[in-house]
């Protein structure tokens, strides 16, 4: 979907198709088939934007033989979809029973990661629309948070920046510019807008910025304006922003407040929460551990890779159990036009205000914009779409309630 923004610019609006994992083409294509184009069937359009998700399998045919690309983007053209932004975050098995840590893997210190962006840039310059010049790729915040020293902090810097010169040389051949955003995600080395700072020194910024989602930034508490602000004073573009919500427990020591919570600790998708104390922010690297209800710091899990009792780059302190005076947020993707039912709620705010800073201002701060609610099958077992039907439903009422708060901040909606 496209909108007009009162400076001139087109802002596009996708939503992300790793709702529907699929690890090979002959699965996207179905993808594209089966859930993509009765999505846009329902909104009633006659072309809507679809943040892809390749797997390295996926990108790896696509890369290897260019009649499948061709295929592709024939399809694409077919049913009514165009794709300006690709979700380069999963590598593979986002499909899995279990995705947990796994979907940190490999990360900025491995060259596979490496590969497969640039193969991802390459792909995603010949999908875009033959009238957009440019395309967005966003990308894990470059590593879980351990183990990760100085050492391997060079050694993303030195990938992310023979990326961006390989981007540099793309846009040469391909007249197409393909920008990066790193997804600050609670847990990770980047989990705050300020860890982004730090991490983007000495790279090169007018390749590699900021993908901003707002799921993760209201789980960290971040204030939507400051983060903002220190981006544009650090020089940092947001080549993309996802629009996703988080679940909000406002008194999570009542029973019934921890028995809601506890229907959305599920095994398949890691749900790290924080909390907001006098003392700074605590949290878990799970929902299952917040609901302890031991308020203790214990020794490192080195088989999971999660290291409690130690904090994050930006001082989160990592325990099991949380204290519960305070608010929780937990980073769980809840639908944005369908919240929990009480006593939770969903952090719609934290988006509405996000969303008024990146494009209710004289000039857009991104042009790329994509709901990426993935946890649609992880919800409650009542609250689960039981058919193809009644998930494109949901999908298109996100967008509408999306494309709404685009039009209410002056944002016309194009053909």
């Amino acid at each position: 979907m496209r909108f007009r923004h009162p400076d001139g610019s087109t802002v596009h609006l996708a939503y992300c198709t790793n709702v529907h994992p699929a690890e090979t083409l002959d699965g996207v294509l179905a993808q594209l088939r089966d859930h993509c184009e009765p999505v846009r069937r329902r909104l009633g359009r006659d072309r809507i934007g679809i943040g892809l998700w390749l797997a390295r399998a996926a990108a790896h045919t696509l890369t290897a033989d260019p009649a499948s690309l061709r295929a592709l983007r024939i399809e694409l053209d077919r049913r009514g979809l165009e794709v300006v932004t690709l979700n380069g975050f999963p590598y593979e098995g986002f499909g899995a029973d279990e995705v947990k840590h796994r979907v940190y893997q490999p990360d900025w210190t491995r060259p596979e990661r490496l590969a497969h962006t640039t193969d991802l840039a390459r792909l995603l310059a010949a999908l875009l629309p033959e009238d957009v010049g440019e395309g967005s790729v966003s990308t894990l915040p470059l590593a879980w948070r351990t183990p990760f020293d100085a050492r391997a902090a060079a050694t993303a810097r030195t990938a992310l920046t023979t990326l961006a010169a390989r981007l540099d040389a793309l846009q040469d051949l391909t007249g197409r510019s393909i920008r990066i955003g790193l997804e600050p995600e609670p847990g990770c080395t980047v989990e705050t807008v300020a860890d982004a700072v730090t991490a983007l020194t000495d790279v090169p910024r007018h390749r590699i910025g900021v993908c901003l989602d707002t799921c993760h930034l209201a789980t960290s508490f971040e204030d939507p304006r400051t983060a903002l602000d220190a981006l544009t004073a650090a020089g940092i573009t947001v080549p993309k922003a996802q629009l996703s919500a988080a679940l909000h427990a406002e008194h999570p020591h009542l029973p019934e407040v921890r028995a809601a919570l506890g229907a959305f600790a599920e095994p398949r998708f890691l749900h790290q929460t924080r909390t907001r104390t006098a003392a700074g922010l605590r949290g878990t690297d799970d929902l299952p551990e917040a609901l302890t209800g031991a308020d203790v710091d214990r020794a490192p899990d080195h088989a999971s890779g999660r290291t409690p009792g130690t904090a994050t780059a930006t001082g989160t302190a990592i325990s099991t159990g949380l204290p519960d005076a305070t608010p929780w947020r937990a980073h769980f993707h809840v639908p944005l036009h369908a919240p929990p039912a009480p006593p939770l709620t969903s952090t719609l705010p934290v988006l509405q205000e996000t969303l008024a800073l990146l494009v209710g201002g004289p000039r857009p701060l991104t042009r790329h914009l994509e709901v990426e609610t993935y946890t649609w099958q992880a919800l409650p077992a009542d609250r689960r779409p039981r058919t193809r039907a009644r998930l494109a439903e949901g999908i298109a009422a996100e967008l509408t309630l999306a494309r709404d708060l685009l039009t209410d901040l002056g944002l016309k909606e194009l053909p």
